[in-house]
Protein backbone atom coordinates (compact mmCIF):
# COMPACT_ATOMS: atom_id res chain seq x y z
CA UNK A 1 0.00 0.00 0.00
CA UNK A 2 2.91 2.39 0.71
CA UNK A 3 3.96 2.13 -2.93
CA UNK A 4 0.50 3.16 -4.10
CA UNK A 5 0.47 6.11 -1.71
CA UNK A 6 3.87 7.13 -3.09
CA UNK A 7 2.57 6.91 -6.68
CA UNK A 8 -0.45 9.05 -5.76
CA UNK A 9 1.76 11.60 -3.99
CA UNK A 10 4.05 11.81 -7.02
CA UNK A 11 1.15 12.21 -9.44
CA UNK A 12 -0.32 15.02 -7.35
CA UNK A 13 3.07 16.74 -6.90
CA UNK A 14 4.13 16.47 -10.56
CA UNK A 15 0.84 17.63 -12.10
CA UNK A 16 -0.31 21.15 -11.18
CA UNK A 17 -3.86 20.13 -12.11
CA UNK A 18 -4.95 16.49 -11.98
CA UNK A 19 -8.37 14.92 -12.15
CA UNK A 20 -8.93 11.43 -10.81
CA UNK A 21 -11.98 10.23 -12.72
CA UNK A 22 -13.90 7.28 -14.09
CA UNK A 23 -12.93 7.00 -17.73
CA UNK A 24 -11.03 9.62 -19.74
CA UNK A 25 -11.83 13.20 -20.73
CA UNK A 26 -12.82 11.87 -24.17
CA UNK A 27 -14.93 9.04 -22.74
CA UNK A 28 -16.06 9.75 -19.17
CA UNK A 29 -17.60 6.65 -17.60
CA UNK A 30 -19.98 8.37 -15.20
CA UNK A 31 -22.06 11.53 -15.08
CA UNK A 32 -20.04 13.10 -12.28
CA UNK A 33 -16.77 12.62 -14.16
CA UNK A 34 -18.42 13.97 -17.32
CA UNK A 35 -19.51 17.10 -15.45
CA UNK A 36 -16.02 17.62 -14.02
CA UNK A 37 -14.50 17.29 -17.51
CA UNK A 38 -17.04 19.78 -18.91
CA UNK A 39 -15.97 22.36 -16.32
CA UNK A 40 -12.27 21.71 -16.89
CA UNK A 41 -12.75 21.93 -20.67
CA UNK A 42 -14.63 25.21 -20.24
CA UNK A 43 -11.70 26.61 -18.23
CA UNK A 44 -9.52 25.64 -21.18
CA UNK A 45 -6.26 24.88 -19.41
CA UNK A 46 -4.37 21.58 -19.69
CA UNK A 47 -4.93 19.06 -16.93
CA UNK A 48 -3.68 15.57 -16.22
CA UNK A 49 -6.07 12.78 -15.45
CA UNK A 50 -6.02 9.26 -14.06
CA UNK A 51 -8.67 6.76 -15.11
CA UNK A 52 -9.33 5.05 -11.79
CA UNK A 53 -11.22 2.25 -13.57
CA UNK A 54 -7.86 1.19 -15.05
CA UNK A 55 -6.00 1.76 -11.76
CA UNK A 56 -7.87 -0.21 -9.07
CA UNK A 57 -5.08 0.27 -6.51
CA UNK A 58 -5.33 4.04 -6.88
CA UNK A 59 -9.11 3.82 -6.79
CA UNK A 60 -8.88 1.91 -3.52
CA UNK A 61 -6.29 4.16 -1.84
CA UNK A 62 -6.93 7.71 -3.08
CA UNK A 63 -9.98 8.17 -0.80
CA UNK A 64 -7.67 7.45 2.17
CA UNK A 65 -4.93 9.73 0.80
CA UNK A 66 -7.18 12.74 0.36
CA UNK A 67 -9.74 11.82 2.99
CA UNK A 68 -12.43 12.17 0.31
CA UNK A 69 -14.64 9.13 -0.36
CA UNK A 70 -15.90 9.72 -3.89
CA UNK A 71 -14.76 10.29 -7.47
CA UNK A 72 -13.99 12.37 -9.41
CA UNK A 73 -11.38 14.21 -7.38
CA UNK A 74 -9.75 17.41 -8.63
CA UNK A 75 -6.35 18.37 -7.22
CA UNK A 76 -4.79 21.77 -7.92
CA UNK A 77 -1.22 22.52 -6.81
CA UNK A 78 -1.22 19.59 -4.44
CA UNK A 79 -4.51 20.51 -2.79
CA UNK A 80 -7.72 18.54 -3.01
CA UNK A 81 -10.42 20.81 -4.41
CA UNK A 82 -13.21 18.25 -4.25
CA UNK A 83 -15.70 16.34 -6.36
CA UNK A 84 -17.98 17.32 -9.21
CA UNK A 85 -20.45 19.34 -7.07
CA UNK A 86 -17.67 21.48 -5.60
CA UNK A 87 -15.95 21.78 -9.00
CA UNK A 88 -19.21 22.98 -10.57
CA UNK A 89 -19.98 25.35 -7.70
CA UNK A 90 -16.50 26.89 -7.76
CA UNK A 91 -16.68 27.25 -11.54
CA UNK A 92 -20.04 29.04 -11.34
CA UNK A 93 -18.76 31.38 -8.64
CA UNK A 94 -15.68 32.20 -10.73
CA UNK A 95 -13.20 30.80 -8.19
CA UNK A 96 -11.95 27.74 -10.05
CA UNK A 97 -10.79 29.29 -13.34
CA UNK A 98 -8.21 31.67 -11.84
CA UNK A 99 -6.98 28.93 -9.49
CA UNK A 100 -6.39 26.55 -12.42
CA UNK A 101 -4.88 29.32 -14.57
CA UNK A 102 -2.43 30.23 -11.81
CA UNK A 103 -1.51 26.56 -11.29
CA UNK A 104 -0.87 26.01 -15.01
CA UNK A 105 1.04 29.28 -15.60
CA UNK A 106 4.63 28.49 -16.52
Amino acid sequence: MDDVMEVIREQIEKNPVILYMKGSPQFPQCGFSARAVEVMTAIGKPFAYVNILEAPEIRANLPKYGNWPTFPQLWVKGELIGGSDIILEMHRSGELGPMVEEATAA
